[in-house]
């Protein structure tokens, strides 16, 4: 191999996988907050439910995050 195609096999980035954690994260989160709000806010406008339960989502999406970098993956 010459010294170019070397170069160019470096430079190729290995794909990163999100952690199974981050979505199990995400998708609780949410789907908890969407619940509670459901429930708390009855008497709101629909709108308010599917809000906080993305911005639960997004929570839940660094609070993924963090566990992954705090303990691990779940499998």
């Amino acid at each position: 191999m010459s010294k170019k195609s070397e170069k160019t096999m470096s430079r190729q980035k290995v794909r990163q996988y999100t952690p199974v954690v981050v979505y199990f994260g995400a998708f609780g989160i949410g789907f908890l907050s969407y619940v509670i709000a459901r429930i708390a806010l009855g008497a709101y406008p629909h709108p308010i439910h599917w809000a906080s339960g993305v911005v639960g989502a997004v929570v839940g999406y660094f609070a993924g995050w963090a566990w992954y970098r705090w303990r691990g993956d779940i499998i």
